[in-house]
């Protein structure tokens, strides 16, 4: 009984996250980068990477700097194989199956918060170069920036199923991002190219945030967002900053994103 629950349960989350070319799309865009799928766990001399991926998950291993330089490989496979796209879409499904348990008011303050970077659009394109090692070189602030003026991240894989769900349900989306408010109108145009076409609010990070933790940051726009009458029923981000503090939201839900940590 519980086998068959499990491939109902897998069949479900194929069925909702791989219509309209979805699995097609994400395959053109993000894993033509790939140079071999799957993503077993190295064991490499002193440190369990998969291990180690595991605690970053779960935010037992915090203010962490740089990915170990011997997990660089094992993160590239990772995030470039089969198993991310499975991790997020698993994320999606569970988001899916919660907005569609909850009954709106339907008065258009019902909203769902998405983080951006790694939560709705990719950066893998950057991460996966040699200058970056996804994320066990330090991090250069003028080179991601460049990237990001680019315009040209690709949809994680899942969120898009996600946004794309909560659309007819009734949902306003809002995206808050600690991207730079100089960014709104390169960010405006590739989330659109990336299939986010409409939303309530985009908030970015302007001067007098500058400076803040990125946890004070968005729990600051939350409450911002509460006290004019939003109701936050879901929220998702790659970062434990994303989804803590003040007003997170009634459930939170994390993509994973084992390349950096924001406090």
């Amino acid at each position: 009984m519980r086998l068959a629950a499990v491939l109902l349960f897998l069949a479900t989350i194929s069925a909702i996250c791989h219509t309209d070319g979805y699995i097609e799309q994400v395959t053109q865009q993000i894993h033509l980068l790939r140079p071999r799928s799957g993503a077993t766990g190295y064991r490499l001399k002193d440190v369990d990477c998969l291990s180690w991926r595991l605690a970053v998950e779960t935010n037992n291993v915090r203010n962490w700097k740089l990915v170990p330089e011997e997990c660089e490989q094992y993160v590239g496979h990772y995030m470039l194989g089969k198993q991310y796209r499975k991790d997020c879409e698993i994320v999606a499904h569970s988001a899916i199956e919660y907005a569609k348990s909850l009954t709106l008011v339907g008065d258009g303050k019902d909203i769902w918060i998405f983080d951006i970077d790694e939560t709705t659009l990719s950066n893998l394109p950057y991460y996966a170069r040699s200058d970056v090692q996804f994320g066990a070189l330090p991090y250069n602030d003028t080179k991601f920036n460049e990237w990001v003026a680019e315009g040209a991240a690709p949809p994680v894989p899942g969120s898009l199923c996600l946004y794309q769900t909560l659309l007819p349900i009734g949902f306003k989306i809002v995206f808050l991002t600690g991207t730079a408010e100089r960014f709104k109108d390169i960010r405006i145009s590739n989330l659109k190219a990336a299939g986010y076409h409409t939303w309530e609010k985009l908030i970015l990070k302007g001067e007098a945030d500058q400076g803040t933790s990125a946890l004070v940051y968005k729990s600051k726009k939350r409450t911002e967002l509460v006290d004019s009458g939003y109701r936050i029923l879901g929220n998702l981000g790659d970062q434990w900053s994303d989804i803590l503090g003040d007003n997170s939201g009634n459930r939170t839900f994390k993509v994973p994103d084992p390349m950096y940590y924001i406090g």
